[in-house]
C-alpha cells in the first residue's frame, strides 16, 4: 500500500509539474506557432491552420534583419567584454583592498544598474552629440557598461571574497609575480561566476531598448528597436514580428547552452555580499 501511494504520489507531482510547464512556457510557444502562421489566418486561436514559411523569407531575405543582428552582437559582444577587462580587476580591488568609503563606491557601482535608464539618456544624447559618437557601435558600447559592469563587479567580487587571501601569500613566497597570481590562480578559481555573470551582462545589453532608441539612427540598429520596424502604420505583421523576435531570443540561448557547465555552478555557489 505504501508503496502504491508513492507510486501515486510521484505521478500526481510529474503531472501537475509538467501541466505547470506548458503554462508557462505557452507564451513562447505560441509564439513560435505564429511564425508559420500566414497573415489571413493570424487572429484565429485554434491550432488548426495552413502553416507557412514565408514570414522567415520575409524576414531574412527580404529585410536587412541580419544586419540589425549583426549591430546587436557588436555592441553587446563588446560591451561584455570591456566590462570584463574592466570590471574584474575593480572586482578584485573592492575585495581585498581596504580604502576609505569602499563600501560605498561599490553601493555606488551597484545602483548605476537599477536607475531608470530614461533618467540619464537625455543627457547622454547631448553629451554624445557633442562627442560625436551618437549613432556609433562605439558609442553604445560605452553606455551599456551602466548595464553590464555593476552586475559583473558584484557577482565576481564575491567569488574573489570567497577565495583565501592565503593562497596568494602562499604563492607570492613561492615566488609568483602578482600577474602570474591573477592569471594563472584567480582567474580559473572565479570562471564559473565570470561565466554566469557574463552571460547575464550580454542578456541585458541584448535586451537594451531605450539606450539604442535614443542614442542610435540609421547607421547603428539593434534588433531591440529594429524589431518594430515589423509594426506597420496601418497594420501590424504580426507573423513577421512574432519570427524576428523568435530567432533574436537565439543568441543567448545558444551562448548559454555552450557554457551550461559553468552557468550552472555559476548560479549556484555564486553570492553577493555586503
Amino acid at each position: 500500500m505504501n508503496s502504491n501511494k508513492k507510486l501515486l504520489s510521484a505521478v500526481v507531482q510529474n503531472l501537475l509539474l509538467v501541466i505547470y510547464a506548458i503554462f508557462a512556457l505557452f507564451p513562447l510557444i505560441w509564439m513560435v506557432i505564429l511564425t508559420f502562421k500566414p497573415d489571413t489566418q493570424m487572429y484565429t486561436t485554434t491550432f488548426v491552420f495552413n502553416p507557412t514559411l514565408d514570414n522567415y523569407k520575409e524576414v531574412l531575405f527580404n529585410s536587412d534583419y541580419v544586419s540589425y543582428m549583426i549591430d546587436s552582437l557588436i555592441v553587446s559582444g563588446g560591451a561584455v567584454i570591456v566590462s570584463v577587462v574592466a570590471g574584474v580587476p575593480a572586482a578584485y580591488a573592492l575585495a581585498r583592498y581596504n580604502f576609505p568609503k569602499k563600501e560605498d563606491i561599490a553601493f555606488q557601482i551597484l545602483s548605476f544598474k537599477f536607475a531608470p535608464e530614461i533618467l540619464v539618456v537625455l543627457p547622454l544624447f547631448m553629451i554624445f552629440q557633442k562627442l560625436r559618437i551618437y549613432d556609433t557601435h562605439f558609442g553604445l558600447i560605452w553606455v551599456y557598461q551602466l548595464i553590464s559592469m555593476p552586475l559583473l563587479i558584484w557577482v565576481v567580487r564575491g567569488y574573489f571574497e570567497d577565495i583565501s587571501v592565503e593562497i596568494e601569500h602562499a604563492a607570492q613566497v613561492d615566488g609568483y609575480t602578482w600577474y602570474q597570481i591573477f592569471f594563472k590562480m584567480l582567474i580559473p578559481l572565479i570562471k564559473p561566476g565570470l561565466v554566469s555573470s557574463a552571460l547575464l551582462a550580454f542578456i541585458f545589453a541584448w535586451n537594451s531598448f531605450t539606450f539604442p532608441l535614443i542614442l542610435a539612427g540609421t547607421n547603428v540598429q539593434p534588433i531591440t528597436v529594429a524589431i518594430t520596424k515589423f509594426l506597420g502604420t496601418d497594420s501590424a505583421h504580426y507573423g513577421q514580428l512574432a519570427v524576428a523576435a523568435t530567432v533574436s531570443a537565439l543568441p543567448a540561448i545558444i551562448f548559454a547552452l555552450c557554457i551550461q557547465k559553468h552557468l550552472v555552478r555559476g548560479l549556484s555557489f555564486g553570492a553577493v555580499k555586503g
